[in-house]
């Protein structure tokens, strides 16, 4: 197999960009360090073309692998055949190479496994070859032995027939039509085992779908329901097609002798050992499908929230909101340091309104709060109508955000926030958290597992190894997209910087401490165990404000710095001009790439990024993301009326549609048909995590907390 073409058919790229993506993954090469500095070589492929290649050029690695055991296996026994070989060097997939392997596979003590060695095979292949002229039972006679446990001819033909279904069932071009017809033509059913009222699986009590139709998200819900022991779940074949397919495959001559026997042969090796089989076969693949669906939803929203634009310069006011233990405080800086703490008690059962609000008159006054970010929790819409009533009292000017806390207790009661906040208590620490991610909601969220954070769906119910990995990906993109502040960044921010481990991340931290501030690049090669190729790659991603090179503070990277530098030169600039708002005309003095590239050495994609990082050397790609909603008053659950109009932040995209916080506490569902009037196969085509919409409302049901609302104005 030619992997790498087949990487390009699959990918849709040309040959020679997945032969230098592959070859740079050989080297060692990071993601985004070839997305970002490798365009040239690989016709600038993005992050999510690179990582949907290492994790095919990984399986198909695997398979070519697998490949060559099976080959070796089957040549031990001596079976090998040139057309045997040959199918196996053609499989595509890992499941095609198992259905060829099978019939070789050491199995466990089976049936046919003991008719053989009762000496029924003979038997078994007289009755396949349909040449017998007499009745089968008097051929069986002739086997039956004491010895060997064969009583009867009705016991030899039963023994035959166990064989002959074993040979059916690992015929891999039989399994390969069932399982064609199975997804095409089959039907996925539920039914309850106990009928439940109100139960989140009623719609799947009395369920039927075809299996190529169904959608991820109730693949999902099945697998819980079946789970949870409320819902059986079945794959219904179409069992009248496969039979006469098999019949017609197995039963090439109308023997009146052996056609009865393999018939009843065919219809035990369908029911008792393929159709079993199959079905998990199809359930595992609609499963594996449904969660690489559901993954990369997660995976989407994960971006998008960690893309938020961070509202920096503002102190803020961390609200942790509860009942019993009271609403934690924590007063952070415009640089994310903790100034001062507090715990009131505005919400019930104490009740100590005044009190709280006089708490709070006092903070605002004293550290100059100008926003207050509020957690969705528990007592979020009690803390906000307190806060409403503050703000009408108040001669300074405070905004309030409500902010999505997912995770915000996971952070709390972890090592790291121990370590972080040794002093607080856990409310405390979740008060800070929630603080932060409103001012750089990248390097708070990076602190918790991103499974905690909220925004997918069925992620506690998926392959916890494929879902880890991917969302790493995820953060580790998005970091390296924004890039760090080499002198701020915590060791947790940095270990997602491309070529930086751990080990590697807890050294610069303490090389800085022990050194004092970053003034160049290059001292990133005195820290410990970060060599020349961890220098590459994370380099460019690093960024010093401040130092004693200019580029530094750029995401040039410093194999490139000659380059940038002679640009700059020639037409007529100084280093020292880049820093501030950076050099807006560079790109309009220059009149033609292609002949500057060469002269400078670099290649032209190359030297346009060099010219649009020195033209907004601190350009955040944040910027161009949806600024959160800033509110001053309150809208309660029972103020909302269908038809009304209000604007929203999307919250969650699932594959029926987006949650929706329009200011109620209870998040409003779109779903998929109330977003366009065109059609579209995903939410996503419309909506992202952290988007901005205007919404009507269509319906409110005040006892089951439900809101439907519509973007089709």
């Amino acid at each position: 197999m030619d992997i790498i073409q087949v990487l390009q058919q699959e990918l849709q790229i040309g040959y020679k960009q997945a032969e230098a993506a592959v070859g740079l993954i050989d080297e060692g090469c990071t993601i985004p360090f070839i997305a970002r500095y490798r365009k040239e070589a690989t016709g600038s492929l993005d992050d999510e073309v690179l990582r949907n290649l290492d994790e095919r050029l990984r399986y198909l690695r695997n398979l070519e692998e697998k490949k060559e055991q099976v080959l070796s296996l089957i040549r031990e026994q001596e079976k090998l055949t040139p057309e045997l070989e040959r199918q196996i060097y053609e499989a595509q997939t890992l499941v095609a190479l198992e259905d060829l392997y099978r019939p070789y596979r050491p199995k466990r003590r089976t049936r046919a496994m003991i008719a053989k060695e009762k000496g029924l095979e003979p038997l078994a292949e007289l009755i396949l070859l349909q040449k017998v002229k007499e009745p089968v039972e008097r051929l069986a006679e002739s086997y039956i032995s004491g010895e060997k446990g064969v009583f009867t001819p009705e016991e030899a033909v039963a023994g035959a027939k166990d064989i002959l279904a074993e040979w059916i069932s690992d015929n891999a071009q039989y399994r390969a039509y069932i399982r064609k017809v199975t997804v095409e033509q089959g039907t996925v059913c539920s039914a309850a085992k106990d009928n439940e009222a109100d139960s989140v699986y009623e719609m799947y009590y009395n369920y039927e779908e075809p299996v190529k139709k169904c959608a991820g998200h109730r693949v999902l819900a099945l697998n819980r329901g079946e789970k949870e022991k409320i819902l059986t779940v079945k794959v219904k074949a179409p069992e009248e097609m496969i039979l006469r397919y098999l019949e017609k495959q197995v039963i090439l001559e109308d023997n009146p002798y052996t056609a009865c026997i393999l018939r009843d042969a065919i219809g035990d090796s369908y029911n008792r050992l393929i159709a079993p089989a199959i079905e998990r076969e199809v359930r595992g693949e609609l499963t594996e499908t449904a969660e690489a669906g559901a993954i990369k939803v997660f995976g989407k929203n994960l971006q998008q929230l960690l893309m938020q634009p961070p509202i920096a310069g503002k102190v803020v006011l961390g609200w942790d909101p509860a009942f019993r233990t009271g609403c934690k405080l924590a007063v952070v800086d415009a640089t994310g340091k903790v100034l001062d703490t507090a715990v009131i008690y505005p919400t019930a059962p104490q009740n100590r309104v005044e009190e709280s609000k006089q708490v709070l008159k006092q903070l605002i006054k004293k550290y100059h709060i100008s926003l207050i970010s509020v957690g969705n929790g528990t007592a979020s819409r009690e803390s906000e109508m307190i806060i409403v009533e503050l703000l009408k009292e108040i001669p300074e000017k405070v905004q309030y955000v409500i902010v999505n806390e997912a995770g915000a207790s996971v952070y709390s009661a972890s090592k790291l926030a121990t370590e972080e906040f040794p002093n607080f208590d856990v409310g405390q620490r979740s008060a800070a958290s929630i603080a932060r991610r409103l001012q750089d909601p990248l390097a708070e969220l990076v602190k918790i597992d991103p499974k905690s954070i909220g925004v997918g769906q069925y992620q506690h119910d998926m392959n916890q190894k494929n879902l880890s990995e991917a969302l790493q990906g995820v953060v580790e993109t998005a970091v390296n997209r924004v890039g760090v502040d080499l002198n701020t960044a915590s060791a947790l921010l940095l270990e997602y910087i491309a070529g930086i481990s751990k080990t590697v991340a807890r050294n610069i931290v303490a090389y800085r401490e022990e050194n004092g501030a970053f003034t160049d690049r290059k001292q990133l090669l005195k820290v410990a165990k970060l060599g020349p190729k961890a220098y590459e790659q994370c380099a460019g991603f690093m960024r010093i404000a401040g130092g004693s090179n200019p580029l530094d503070a750029t995401c040039v990277h410093p194999e490139s710095y000659g380059a940038a530098l002679a640009l700059l030169e020639k037409l007529g600039y100084r280093p020292q001009e880049i820093t501030g708002s950076g050099l807006r005309e560079l790109g309009r003095k220059i009149h033609d790439y292609k002949k500057l590239a060469k002269e400078l050495q670099v290649g032209e994609i190359t030297l346009q990024d060099i010219v649009k990082e020195l033209e907004r050397p601190v350009r955040d790609p944040r910027e161009e993301m949806p600024k959160p909603i800033l509110r001053t008053d309150v809208l309660e659950m029972k103020d909302l009326t269908p038809g009304m109009l209000l604007k929203g932040t999307v919250r969650n995209v699932i594959d029926f549609g987006a949650f929706v916080d329009i200011g109620v506490h209870q998040d409003g569902l779109v779903h998929i048909s109330q977003m366009t009037e065109r059609y579209i196969k995903h939410p996503m085509e419309m909506v992202s995590v952290g988007d901005i919409v205007e919404v009507k409302v269509l319906s409110v049901d005040a006892a089951k907390k439900r809101i439907a609302l519509t973007m089709k104005l």
